[in-house]
């Protein structure tokens, strides 16, 4: 077994259930897994020393909502939103014209760029969706396409209702034969439950369809105002609710209410509903940040995404997305790192394995180029991510 020890490190983010920062510290890895963490004076031998010179250490980024699978762009889209249009959800159906027009190859090869440049930003584990096909043929299409390229694949078929298509047929139409395609490549079925996309009825049974083929789920709510899909999030026992912009505090109580199985401490018992924040998204559509600090204050879990899309968060960067969440969501920085790596591991359900530094778990690991993290908000807009190891192996 070959082991590579991370030498000088300043400042290491363990992200664990205390919450460590060690300093002076270092890591070992052992092939593709944590072996060892703690003081630089105690490390133990290794085959191979790279020496940080005093850097600091985070998880890598956990980016549990995205949407990659896209061509074209909507920058006009953009333009006039900031000139005081408001954002509706039909705009998508732009990105799935120019999505279908793209050949295999070329649909993969984007995909496959913007995963990397993800990964070079500190991103070591990127979920994305299918959502710009919304037909049988195409959403299989993405499906596959984008199974080898991502660490988590989500169907969001019903992403929007197709021109001309009527609500509930098409709504038959995902949760059945669509849903039957695409089963074997997908690990979440996704809803956009919003004014202008999928009502409470609609939504329900897509959920109801994935509940029972036994695959896991996860809603897009309350992200316009306010509605039902944190509430059926809870219901259906989805790993996450994202957006999250409008909540009540019935919406915050029953989100909370959800966690009452699991141990925070221990960090063991089942998990409920994540809150999931998408503060890029939330500036280019100019809505209300979602509310992170009451949720955190009311005792639920968040995590931090990019949402990167073409309509409405053109970005992939975690940097900004944990800078953002300190500098205007009154989140401080550990809670923010926090969201962006385990908070967003809870999301996808893979907690076990990736989100925090702890000996056993897969060694993902984002080396700022700064002797703390406190940089990353102290310094926004700075490319700070000097390299980045994912399953023990440098790729920046």
């Amino acid at each position: 077994m070959a082991t590579t020890l991370l030498a000088n490190i300043e400042q290491l983010s363990t992200v664990d259930a205390a919450g460590r920062v060690l300093e002076n510290a270092a890591v070992l890895i052992e092939d593709d897994k944590i072996a060892w963490i703690g003081p630089a004076a105690d490390a133990p031998q290794a085959d191979a020393i790279t020496d940080l010179s005093g850097r600091s250490v985070l998880p890598g980024w956990v980016d549990s909502h995205s949407h990659l699978i896209f061509g074209g762009d909507r920058a006009e889209e953009f333009v006039a939103r900031m000139a005081g249009q408001s954002y509706a959800a039909g705009g998508i159906a732009v990105t799935t014209s120019a999505t279908r027009s793209l050949g295999d190859q070329q649909l993969a090869d984007l995909v496959s760029a913007r995963r990397a440049q993800a990964l070079s930003m500190g991103t070591t584990w990127m979920e994305t969706k299918t959502g710009y096909g919304l037909e049988l043929a195409e959403e299989l299409r993405h499906a596959q396409l984008g199974r080898p390229l991502v660490d988590t694949l989500t169907f969001l078929g019903a992403h929007l209702v197709p021109s001309g298509s009527d609500a509930d047929q098409y709504t038959e139409l995902v949760a059945g034969p669509m849903l039957e395609a695409v089963a074997e490549h997908i690990d979440f079925v996704d809803v956009f439950c919003e004014r202008g996309a999928f009502n409470e009825e609609q939504t329900r049974r897509v959920l109801h369809a994935a509940q029972s083929r036994g695959i896991a789920t996860k809603v897009h709510g309350n992200q316009l105002g306010p509605g039902p899909g944190v509430k059926l999030a809870v219901e259906f026992g989805s790993h996450s609710v994202d957006h999250v912009n409008y909540l009540d505090d019935s919406d915050i109580q029953a989100l909370a209410g959800s966690w009452e199985r699991w141990d925070r401490a221990g960090r063991t018992g089942k998990p409920g509903t994540v809150a999931t924040c998408l503060p890029a998204c939330d500036l280019s559509t100019r809505q209300p940040l979602a509310p992170g600090r009451e949720l955190l204050d009311a005792g639920v879990p968040i995590a931090l995404a990019s949402n990167c899309n073409p309509g409405t968060s053109y970005t992939s960067n975690m940097n900004f997305c944990v800078a953002t969440a300190v500098l205007q969501m009154n989140l401080t920085l550990a809670e923010a790192i926090e969201a962006a790596t385990y908070g967003g591991a809870l999301a996808l359900g893979i907690q076990d394995h990736v989100g925090s530094v702890e000996v056993g778990k897969r060694a993902d690991l984002h080396v700022l180029d700064a002797p703390a993290a406190a940089h990353l908000a102290y310094r926004p807009g700075m490319n700070l991510t000097h390299s980045v190891y994912r399953a023990g192996q440098l790729v920046r």
